[in-house]
């Protein structure tokens, strides 16, 4: 059974009930559904929450925090179900495809038009949003996912002078952090987390077109490659860089460890960052962003959007579309891109108004978007399904929680699984 058809399968007792509309003011409720939770992450979607009071519409905040979005896809569902979907419900990737399929999803071709999204965005950013050639979600920002995250006076204090480019270099890094007594790699061992660092190894051990083949196509001879072997032994390597107790943790804490100078390092994508703003840290100053070492000129994208689902109420219907214009406005860009750690979707904002991160982030999206060297991350559900996804998490938590695992096996253990999922 299919992604698609184990969805249809789950979501179609929803013909039983009446899609009922949200309790509304006088001109209208837009339900949100992301999981958008931690500090700097919550004062980034306040922003939108504002934007959209201002406009005299009710934003209904329905976050669920946790499992980079497992956990509020199964609160999605369940509500769906239930013939009670949500106005809108942060949604990404291939998932789009699979509830636009079921045709739960409403069309926002006329607020595209009207706001000339074709001209704003990048084709792989509008293409993401489209199905079957209909906006049916907009995007709210870019994120990189293939950053490594240092704190500098930690670096100095263990007597490191450069940031690592090479995983050679990393390991070099790793071994003075732990004996200066810092833990060198901050990490949370949760599976989202763990897939974070892996799919960061693949980009920079088998290259852009390795990482295409093996998490977009999932082509069986480069799971079980010699390749995918050095990558799975690259992950033991890195793993003996983590803290034993990371079990659980979340991403926010593991980013806590190295900005309060605890830990060196942290491989996690840009929303990182917000973290660091929200602690009242300068780039390049109190920390350094820099490619995760062997992944300079590729970049792994993670791109947040927000599905709008049908709905009769027409009151409901002008708050999503509104919610939907106001998301590509400059006026949130620059504020929820700042709060957030990402970079607008839109590709005509002055970039100046950011920091050196965002900036270095924006100019490496364009050149690598220039030389095909974008590649949708798989950690971050762009890639491919949940379905998927999940057997890829389960092959690599499982292999990182077993110190016996052998590398040489994990790739075939990978493609099995995956082979099982779809």
């Amino acid at each position: 059974m299919n992604a698609i058809t184990r969805l249809a399968t789950a979501v179609s007792l929803a013909s039983l009930f009446p899609l009922t509309a949200l309790a509304a003011d006088s001109k209208g409720t837009v339900e949100v559904v992301h999981w958008w939770t931690s500090g700097g992450e919550a004062a980034a979607v306040k922003v939108l929450r504002e934007l959209v009071e201002k406009d005299g519409y009710t934003w209904k905040d329905s976050a669920v925090a946790g499992g980079a979005g497992s956990a509020a896809m199964t609160v999605l569902k369940t509500r769906v179900v239930s013939g009670n979907p949500p106005g809108a419900a942060q949604i990404k990737g291939p998932d789009l495809q699979e509830w636009g399929a079921l045709d739960l999803l409403a069309p926002l071709d006329d607020v595209a038009k009207a706001n000339n999204w074709d001209g704003l965005l990048s084709k792989t950013v509008a293409n993401t949003m489209k199905y079957d050639g209909h906006y049916v979600a907009v995007p709210v920002n870019i994120h990189r996912v293939n950053w490594l995250w240092i704190n500098p006076a930690v670096f100095k204090k263990a007597g490191i002078d450069k940031a690592p480019t090479t995983l050679d270099e990393l390991y070099a890094a790793g071994d003075k952090l732990k004996a200066a007594g810092f833990t060198p790699l901050a990490h949370g061992g949760q599976p989202w987390q763990d897939s974070t660092v892996f799919e960061g190894l693949v980009l920079g051990i088998m290259g852009a077109e390795g990482y295409h083949k093996a998490f977009v196509e999932n082509d069986e001879a480069t799971l079980t490659s010699p390749k995918m072997t050095e990558v799975f032994t690259a992950l033991k390597k890195l793993s003996t860089y983590m803290d034993d107790n990371r079990a659980g943790r979340d991403w926010n804490l593991a980013t806590a460890e190295v900005i309060d100078g605890k830990a060196g390092m942290q491989i996690m994508g840009d929303w990182a960052k917000s973290e660091w703003t929200a602690a009242g840290k300068v780039a390049g100053k109190d920390y350094q962003c820099v490619p995760m070492p062997g992944t300079a000129g590729s970049y792994t994208y993670n791109i947040d959007s927000m599905a709008m689902f049908k709905l009769k109420n027409e009151g409901d219907i002008a708050a999503q579309h509104d919610l939907a214009r106001i998301a590509l406005e400059p006026e949130f860009q620059y504020v929820f891109n700042q709060n957030k750690g990402s970079i607008p979707v839109r590709s005509d904002l002055d970039m100046s108004k950011f920091d050196s991160c965002a900036q270095a982030s924006m100019k490496d999206f364009q050149a690598a978007d220039k030389a095909g060297k974008l590649e949708p991350s798989m950690a971050h559900s762009m890639a491919t399904n949940l379905a998927v996804q999940g057997a890829i998490f389960d092959v690599v938590t499982n292999f990182m929680a077993d110190k016996n695992a052998d590398p040489s096996k994990a790739g075939a253990q990978m493609a099995a699984a995956i082979k099982s999922a779809q």
